[in-house]
């Protein structure tokens, strides 16, 4: 099919839809989406390079929009944001929009600051070494009203009461509408442990298409909310007392269309190669969680005893551990592992790209992971953990950025530009929320995430 072809397709499939804009959208390195929406009248002007942005967008950090200076970038430079077609989807949530993923593009060729070029580059990585990776964002978020005395949970209920899906129940059926009807498949729905707290799983996918999808989640819940009079916040920790939110990401590894993560003989049920990656992962959470829960707030979320994995360990449906291994019926071995130090804070292709690094480190080197662990860490004393190579993980931002400076492999994978932004903008976040307290940081960020 030629471009001119391709175009009058499109064109025809926008216009029988009554669209009027389309959104091409791109996730900055503070992960806040954004995106710049062109008249489906216009579209032939703009079909195959798409809009320009400034280059500066991948340096601004998410309290202002101003470039951190130490990122590299300033206003001069033009990127062309680059839309992938086979991403085109009809928003269901705004009437007569639509939206499609960029690609950033300078001089024609892929940015070095692009995450989603990033992510395409590790998936080849991985398919160099034969393996397909499948993933999936579990995501939590809070449903919440605006009151004059601030924000307050849609409901006071607890972990799985049916009266929040009674309460709850019009707004999560219209969110999960809203993603079927973009094609995202919805898989399990129940309130989470937090007043007013939901948990909505896709299912898994390809690592592209995965992270993908969670841009479009987040879309939708935010909108959906709103048509409810109701704002949705995915901020890693809102309330003092309520439970914080993740967005766990759970794996598989793949060869020829069959998953090669069971092993009815081996450890924890889990093939070599799956042994070697999760402890790729754990070798490197310490530096990846500069980019898996890459804000100030998401570290009064990871505490012992929360649920969240603040501990640099796994074990076999282990919730306390930072990697665990679902048991699956199925296939009386377990199909998938999760990664629990991940949240919504995290620029999904980032996050996920640097995942798909680290494990495949572990495979090139043979690494192994420890004895899988059957209690919470977070019961045994600091000599027993020292035993056992159990190490908390860092506590706050700052300890995480400092991991990840001295982590040659992980800034190698993301390249020297792409590096060199994305934690100045860490940087600048933490030297200006680092003293923070709760109170200020749900302020300037509830409505962000």
């Amino acid at each position: 099919m030629t471009e001119s072809s391709a175009f009058k397709k499109t064109y025809k499939y926008l216009k029988d839809a009554d669209v009027r804009f389309v959104r091409i959208i791109w996730c900055d390195n503070a992960n806040i989406i954004r995106g710049k929406a062109v008249h489906v009248d216009m579209l032939c002007h703009y079909f195959d390079h798409g809009v320009g942005i400034s280059a500066g967008q991948q340096g601004i950090p998410v309290m202002y929009d101003g470039v951190v200076r130490k990122t590299g970038l300033s206003a001069v430079g033009e990127v062309r944001l680059t839309p992938d077609w086979s991403t085109l989807t009809i928003l269901p949530y705004s009437r007569g929009h639509a939206r499609v993923l960029g690609n950033m593009k300078r001089y024609g060729e892929p940015w070095a600051f692009c995450p989603r070029h990033f992510l395409k580059r590790m998936i080849e990585e991985a398919e160099s070494e034969g393996l397909e990776i499948k993933a999936a964002f579990e995501n939590e978020f809070y449903l919440l009203r605006e009151t004059p005395h601030g924000i307050i949970p849609v409901d006071s209920t607890l972990f799985a009461a049916t009266q929040s899906m009674d309460i709850n129940c019009e707004v999560i059926n219209d969110i999960a509408d809203a993603l079927v009807a973009q094609g995202i498949p919805v898989e399990q729905y129940y309130p989470e442990s937090g007043a007013g707290q939901q948990e909505i799983s896709m299912r898994y996918t390809d690592a592209l298409q995965a992270a993908d999808w969670q841009i479009a989640f987040r879309e939708t819940v935010h909108a959906v909310a709103q048509h409810h009079n109701l704002q949705a916040s995915f901020l890693p920790k809102i309330f003092p007392e309520g439970a914080g939110s993740g967005c766990h990401l759970h794996l598989s590894l793949w060869r020829d269309g069959q998953n090669i993560l069971p092993e009815p003989q081996g450890v924890c049920g889990l093939s070599q190669v799956g042994i070697n990656f999760i402890a790729g992962i754990l070798h490197h959470l310490p530096s990846l969680m500069a980019i898996t829960t890459p804000s100030v707030n998401s570290y009064r979320r990871i505490r012992p005893h929360a649920w969240s994995g603040a501990f640099r360990c796994w074990g076999m449906d282990n919730r306390e551990a930072a990697v665990r291994v679902p048991s699956d019926p199925t296939f009386r071995c377990p199909s998938h592992f999760e990664l629990k130090t991940v949240d919504a804070t995290a620029n999904p292709y980032l996050a996920l790209g640097v995942a798909i690094a680290a494990g495949l480190d572990g495979v090139w080197q043979n690494m192994e992971p420890g004895k899988p662990l059957a209690v919470n860490p977070g019961d045994l004393s600091i000599e027993e953990r020292k035993i056992r190579g159990i190490d908390q993980l860092p506590e706050n931002l700052g300890e995480a950025i400092a991991q990840i400076r001295h982590n040659d492999f992980l800034l190698n994978a993301l390249n020297s530009q792409l590096s060199t932004a994305f934690l100045a903008i860490r940087e600048a976040e933490w030297e200006a929320m680092q003293d923070w307290d709760l109170e200020q940081e749900v302020k300037v960020l509830w409505t962000r995430y």
